[in-house]
């Protein structure tokens, strides 16, 4: 088994000066708010009446703007206390970043953190990240288990801001998952980032079925570290200079996709409460259609069908569809799983969950344009110079080829 990683930022900007910053500036930061019409949005549905799952490292529903909003939680690592709201691991503030942004209350009108669905409901599973958590269950059951709990405590969506680092997953996650899809349950997984050494996605991103979200930045372009890439995305969503609560009540900004999951997350609440009729299938249908491809060729590997729209998720007709747009889990079982048995995997690795780190982002601003970026150096500068050094390299052995030919003729004519 490869090792599980939460999917966040390594460094977190705490805001005001690292304590806790002025209500009213944080929910300034909230730019998705606005950018992504989820103000708007919200004048049609709000999340009530829907359970969001968040399997992470636990989250403290005691922070002002989550009061009221954790209904419900557990503990699989054995680590923690058993209503899942002690943070646990390594990274023990990831949970209570992710709800922030998926049903975070407020403070008061128009102050402190909103998620982009404020009246829906939390459940909490927190899972032992860390390579020596002295966790009694391996990192798979914990998983499976976590699956398994929300679905029998009546999750509606499952948000699971977390990745293996490889694009295959446990037979385990099989059933688990299957049994969350044959409960009718949406599950949303980041995708992964770059920077913290993400170059594609990974499970349970790459699972068939899954809402696998990539992330951009503030222009709507696809992030170079906070995001990564693969076929299985199904959308993209914010991913930098994001704004979570800390176990502590304060505040810090933060990038990753572990932060773009929730807020699609939430938008499936919006969708799950204002459609109750749709089954999975047609909420991420509904999600995937209506998404803003924003100039791009999509479905592609960066961006899947587009960055999420709101309003017009909410609002506009699609038509009906009878499967999952995003495949079947129990096709992919039959077919997969038995080229496994007939050669089976003898490696028999397997490491903790341990938490993975980004490098801050790099920033450019309009008067930088034309300098070299990260993306124009790896893919086009550096290529285009390695082609240009071999084709100079070329062409002066040629002439230094030619040149000796020429002397060697003289000296036999002589």
């Amino acid at each position: 088994m490869k090792a599980l990683a939460t999917i966040a930022a390594a460094t977190m900007l705490a805001l005001a000066g690292g304590g806790a910053a002025r209500a009213d500036l944080v929910r300034d930061y909230e730019y998705w708010l606005t950018d992504y019409g989820f103000t708007t949005a919200w004048n049609t549905s709000r999340g009530k009446g829907v359970t969001v799952a968040i399997i992470d490292t636990g989250v403290n529903g005691n922070v002002a703007e989550l009061r009221g909003a954790v209904v419900g939680g557990t503990d699989v690592s054995g680590l923690g206390t058993p209503d899942g709201q002690t943070p646990v691991g390594e990274d023990s503030t990831h949970g209570t970043m992710v709800a922030g942004l998926i049903a975070g209350r407020g403070t008061g009108e128009g102050s402190g953190v909103i998620g982009t669905a404020p009246e829906a409901d939390l459940l909490t599973v927190s899972v032992a990240f860390g390579q020596e958590t002295g966790a009694v269950k391996s990192n798979d059951e914990q998983i499976a288990e976590a699956v398994r709990w929300a679905v029998d405590n009546g999750a509606d969506v499952i948000n699971m801001s977390l990745t293996r680092n490889t694009p295959d997953w446990p037979e385990s996650w099989d059933d688990a998952f299957m049994y969350a899809f044959d409960h009718d349950v949406v599950v949303v997984a980041a995708a992964g980032n770059r920077g913290s050494g993400t170059s594609q996605v990974g499970a349970p991103a790459t699972i068939p079925g899954v809402l696998a979200v990539a992330g951009v930045d503030k222009a709507k372009n696809a992030s170079f570290d906070a995001s990564s890439q693969g076929i299985s995305i199904a959308v993209a969503a914010p991913s930098e200079d994001l704004v979570g609560i800390l176990p502590d009540g304060s505040h810090v900004q933060w990038d990753g996709t572990s932060g773009a999951a929730p807020i699609v997350s939430g938008l499936v609440a919006l969708i799950r409460s204002e459609f109750p009729e749709l089954d999975a299938a047609n909420v991420i249908n509904r999600l995937i259609k209506t998404a803003d491809p924003n100039g791009q060729k999509v479905p592609s590997a960066l961006y899947g069908y587009g960055l999420i729209d709101p309003v017009v998720a909410l609002t506009t007709d699609v038509p009906k569809v009878d499967e999952n747009p995003l495949g079947s889990l129990a096709d992919w079982i039959t077919l997969h799983r038995r080229a496994e048995v007939e050669a089976p995997d003898q490696s028999g690795e397997t490491q903790p969950i341990v938490p993975v780190a980004d490098p801050p982002l790099p920033h450019s601003d309009g008067g930088q344009t034309l300098l070299p970026t990260q993306w124009t150096l790896a893919y086009i500068t550096v290529p285009l110079s390695l082609v240009a050094g071999f084709g100079t390299l070329a062409a002066l052995l040629g002439i230094g080829a030619t040149r000796h030919t020429r002397r060697t003729v003289r000296n036999r004519e002589q």
